[in-house]
């Protein structure tokens, strides 16, 4: 992606492809979001970079997308670093064309693909905030498990007051690691879970788990596999959502299930044998059928 600087703005070129629209409508997916905002087609969010907070905000130009940093001008680094960020979130360096000619041959997929043509897998850039959300996730509902991240982030995120508005960062490991189970436990999140969390947070403050390491593994999964907490559904949705493997695919994803029996018109869910049959041609690309397919339920 080229970077495009002014005094003003930075904008980051988008590939033709590109439905930023489409990205917003998952974005937008849930009223108890409090890691951004969107206003009238733009993003604002806060982030914390190298112990400074940065508050951005993100519009769509023809063939760009503008970065506008509305309360203090930041250094040509902290630029840097947003810039990174927001192609990370967006997925922006990825080239679906081999997706899309995949999903033309799949009788489920095209479809979908044809009606959200454009979107990207929105991801979760920050390797300790995809951990602690898959951890959040597992067997509750969507919108309890937002209700858990949104007292989480507000009990001990960063923020700032923009036009009258809370802007929330993703806790840091260190603080978390530094809390008393009793604390984690007072935000409805049971015990094992906040034990699971304070694991994750303890092994990523003194460095054993990094997202750039973990990008060298030859095997992510098995090494997500060893964290405590982290089965094939939470090592999958990590994979996919945070390290940009576009081969991962949380077989066990209710939604997925959802989805495909909605897509399918069957009176049931399929079984995980049955959606392995009937995904045995999207090698290579699972993660991205399977976000499209949660798309389909919004």
């Amino acid at each position: 992606m080229k970077s495009i600087k002014s005094t003003q703005y930075t904008e980051i070129s988008t590939p033709v492809d590109f439905n930023y629209e489409e990205c917003l409508v998952h974005l937008g997916r849930s009223s108890q979001e409090n890691l951004y905002r969107i206003k009238e087609g733009k993003v604002i969010k806060l982030l914390k970079l190298n112990g400074e907070l940065v508050l951005f905000q993100l519009t769509s130009v023809p063939g760009a997308l503008r970065i506008e940093f509305p309360l203090n001008a930041p250094t040509p680094n902290e630029t840097k670093q947003v810039v990174a960020y927001i192609e990370d979130w967006f997925d922006l360096t990825t080239d679906l064309q081999e997706f899309y000619e995949m999903a033309e041959a799949e009788p489920v997929l095209n479809p979908v693909v044809q009606q959200y043509y454009g979107l990207r897998v929105i991801g979760v850039p920050d390797l300790f905030e995809a951990l602690v959300w898959a951890v959040m996730g597992q067997q509750i509902n969507l919108t309890f498990a937002y209700t858990l991240k949104k007292r989480f982030v507000e009990s001990y995120g960063d923020s700032v007051v923009y036009e009258g508005e809370t802007y929330w960062t993703f806790p840091h490991p260190e603080t978390i690691a530094a809390l008393p189970l009793a604390d984690l436990r007072a935000l409805q999140l049971t015990g094992r879970k906040s034990e699971y969390i304070l694991g994750i947070a303890s092994i990523m403050a003194i460095g054993d788990l990094n997202k750039e390491r973990l990008l060298q593994e030859p095997d992510m999964e098995s090494k997500l596999l060893e964290i405590r907490g982290v089965g094939a559904w939470s090592a999958n949705y990590v994979m996919m959502k945070c390290l940009h493997d576009a081969s991962a695919f949380p077989l066990a994803d209710v939604g997925l299930h959802n989805a495909l029996k909605a897509q399918l018109n069957m009176e049931r869910k399929p079984t995980i044998a049955e959606i392995s049959e009937l995904s045995a041609n999207w090698s290579g690309w699972e993660a991205y059928a399977t976000f499209y397919l949660w798309r389909s339920l919004l």
